[in-house]
């Protein structure tokens, strides 16, 4: 638990586990309102901005270096066309982001226990996390078999000791959590194989194509059942004259067939792709998220999901870079040797013209969350190593541009974006192309607490409140250990409000304690208020406050992540810091 050290605490918080869940707490009276310090168990209430669109964008210059000096009066935002003004602008550096942890002080042991070493910084804590997202719902044999060969040796040469790697298929069949351990990351690569969850076993008749039901049943396109309908004349060898309801009938029907397989498969598969950007949320370091995958449709129904997997991915750090499983690829009409031969002309150049839009939109949505994320994305090249290289790898350099729509409908339509630069400079912007408006609006506290869950799963270190961290330990037995956090504030940078004689401010502290692969063992949550009067407060701005925050944990090496958040100013501050408690 937590507690300022000016008053034992009155609550009991039992925290968050790996997905970021609940709290827990044991009742207690309410706190007295002439008490100047207390705890409470509902969080603060923070102002949000919740309908900030955030837009990262990777500048080039023609040696494909990342560009770092860049502004934000240098940036131009337009919103449908229209020039929007920039609100916040920020830039990540994977220098920053790769910094070593805090190596925290160490005080005497509490009076309970034998006194202890002092902590070592372990040395293998995670830095980056990686997320290796197999479509094996979409990938064909030939193209699986290809990327898991360059996947093994892409472990094999780039995986250092402080990296994190974790195996995720869209089907759910194989997952691997983040291990350093090589052997199970090899031995989940070879359980990979194609998962078709929904789509017919075995040559279909007549062979649709989720584009082409999607025209049949969706866009009632005339010419697509057309061509459905000879196709089902030629397989089925039917009499066009006399089974032509027949045929017109079983067209439609696989149609249909069809649509809802591929809506399945297209769902499973960005669901199993914003699962992924929660987990590694989870994490706390640098993340990056790899999808390998021949390319889906998400058809209208899905576009408001992909636009909260690219906003929540955004918003935690999370970079995805796509993979183009496929390679070097040409689309061959009428299909590969495979397929079935069509009846006429007509059919052939119809059946080609949707293949080629079907691989155009495919490999759209593999672009469009990449580049709306700030990864790569890695097609028509057949060195699938490299790929897996450069999906794994990080920009040196990324903005992070917001800007808050005017009159913003709730109509869920696209907005496109573009990002440009004032002055004429010879740079490749890479950005997010466009999102879709909500059909709701979102809770501005719920916003605020996910910007604290996600700060915590960080490693970035924030100062906009001083704060520094010291850690004591002691063993009641070898095999279990207490361990306390003591964090030091700085109030003096604390925007405190008047209000009937008082200063006021609360000061909400998050705390996680992650093992040495980066999953979270425990954590802690408390509210600390402040209603301050005038001598104390002069007092505490020369003194500052300590918050003590306290784990029952077994003996091993942590990292430990804290963050603070104060009400009236907005401000934040996050460190880190290890502890290794000895098994002896």
């Amino acid at each position: 638990m937590c507690r300022p050290a000016l008053r034992p605490s009155l609550r009991v918080w039992v925290l968050l586990s790996a997905w970021g869940a609940a709290v827990a707490q044991v009742p207690t009276p309410p706190p007295n309102q002439n008490d100047e310090m207390t705890t409470r168990d509902t969080p603060a209430t923070f102002r949000a901005k919740v309908n900030l669109v955030l837009v990262p964008v990777v500048v080039r210059d023609k040696q494909g270096r990342a560009v770092g000096d860049l502004k934000k009066e240098d940036f131009q935002l337009f919103d449908k066309g229209k020039p929007q003004a920039i609100s916040s602008f920020a830039v990540e550096t994977l220098a920053s982001q790769m910094a070593e942890p805090v190596k925290p002080a160490t005080e005497a042991a509490e009076s309970s226990g034998p006194e202890a070493p002092a902590p070592t910084n372990p040395a293998d804590i995670p830095k980056r996390f990686v997320a290796y997202v197999f479509d094996d719902v979409h990938l064909a044999l030939g193209d699986l078999m290809q990327v898991r060969a360059a996947a093994q040796r892409h472990i094999d040469e780039s995986l250092v000791p402080t990296d994190r790697a974790a195996i995720v298929t869209t089907s759910g069949r194989t997952n691997l959590d983040f291990t350093d351990d090589r052997e199970k990351l090899h031995a989940a690569l070879l359980r990979l194989n194609p998962q078709p969850i929904a789509r017919p076993v075995g040559e279909a008749c007549p062979n649709i194509s989720y584009y082409q039901a999607d025209l049949i049943i969706n866009t009632q396109d005339a010419g697509a059942l057309q061509v459905a309908v000879q196709d089902t004349i030629s397989c089925m060898n039917l009499d066009p004259t006399r089974q032509m309801q027949m045929a017109i009938s079983t067209a439609q029907a696989t149609a249909r067939q069809m649509q809802n397989a591929g809506d399945s498969e297209s769902r499973l598969s960005l669901y199993a792709l914003r699962d992924a950007v929660r987990r590694i949320s989870a994490m706390p370091g640098l993340r990056s998220i790899v999808l390998v995958s021949p390319g889906f449709l998400a058809l209208a129904d899905l576009h408001q999901d992909k636009t909260e997997l690219i906003d929540r991915a955004i918003r935690a750090n999370v970079v995805i870079s796509s993979l183009d499983a496929r390679g070097l690829y040409a689309i061959v009409p009428g299909g590969d040797a495979s397929q079935p031969s069509r009846p006429s002309l007509g059919g052939l150049i119809l059946h080609s013209q949707y293949q080629l839009a079907s691989a155009q939109i495919e490999e759209e949505l593999l672009a469009e969350v990449a580049y709306g994320t700030g990864g790569t994305f890695f097609h028509n090249n057949n060195d699938l190593v490299e790929g897996f290289k450069r999906g794994g790898a990080r920009p040196e350099y990324l903005y992070v541009l917001g800007f808050s729509p005017q009159d913003l409908k709730l109509d869920g339509r696209l907005h496109a974006l573009k990002v440009a630069l004032r002055n004429p400079l010879k740079f490749e912007i890479q950005a997010r192309g466009g999102y879709y408006a909500p059909r709701r609006l979102t809770d501005p506290a719920e916003v605020a607490k996910q910007e604290m869950q996600d700060a915590l799963f960080s490693r970035e270190e924030l100062r906009d409140i001083p704060i520094a961290i010291h850690t004591q330990f002691f063993k009641p037995s070898v095999d279990n250990a207490r361990l306390a956090v003591l964090t030091h504030v700085d109030v003096k940078r604390l925007r405190f409000r008047k209000e009937n004689g008082r200063n006021l401010d609360d000061l909400t502290v998050l705390s996680g304690l992650f093992d040495r692969n980066g999953n979270l063992v425990t954590g802690d949550s408390k509210t600390v208020q402040m209603r301050l009067k005038d001598q104390t407060l002069e007092s505490r701005l020369n003194a500052g406050i300590t918050v003590k925050c306290s784990f029952d944990v077994k003996p091993g090496s942590y990292m430990i992540r804290l963050v603070i958040r104060d009400s009236e100013g907005q401000d934040m501050a996050a460190a880190n810091g290890t502890v290794d408690i000895p098994m002896n």
